[in-house]
């Protein structure tokens, strides 16, 4: 069994409100000359699926994939292609859900937004967003899921005022 060090959040890119399933996420995929779907989980607006086996390791981050998990939202831009946090309600309760499935199981994964480990372009030990690779998954997942993050997890949490 592979070693789970992180969870990594994503989102599909979607336009918000629109529905994707596994098997078109996976067609996206495949077509982009992967093996299967790179996330692990998919949390549609209902619930939320398996997609790569666990046991696998995900197409994730490169850099990141060999420890991680990677969960994906459907959505995550505007009516108009922009990146933009479209969870639901009901998505974000089955995030929470499944983080403490598997945070049960994993107690040291950290929780990350794939642009949490884009690449410290200035070298000054922080991402920002002048540094992101891409938006996703459009939201602080490190400040969104802090009470989840194991005791050991060093990231900075920002105060409310200052994540504008």
């Amino acid at each position: 069994m592979r070693e789970i060090k992180e969870i990594h959040i994503h989102c599909t890119a979607t336009k918000e409100g629109r529905s994707v399933t596994v098997e078109q996420v996976r067609s996206w995929h495949k077509a982009r000359g992967w093996s299967d779907i790179g996330y692990n989980f998919l949390v549609q607006h209902q619930n939320f699926m398996t997609g790569r086996p666990i046991e696998k390791m995900p197409a994730s981050v490169r850099g990141h994939n060999s420890n991680a998990i990677a969960i994906a939202y459907a959505g995550g831009l505007d009516v108009n292609g922009k990146p933009k946090d479209t969870r639901t309600p009901r998505q974000k309760e089955l995030i929470i859900k499944l983080l403490k499935l598997l945070k049960a199981k994993y107690p040291k994964a950290k929780i990350v937004g794939h642009r949490d480990l884009s690449p410290d372009k200035n070298g000054d030990g922080e991402i920002t967003s002048d540094e992101w690779l891409k938006s996703c998954p459009c939201f602080n997942a490190i400040e969104e899921y802090w009470d989840f993050q194991p005791k050991s997890f060093k990231a900075k949490k920002k105060k409310k005022a200052d994540a504008k």
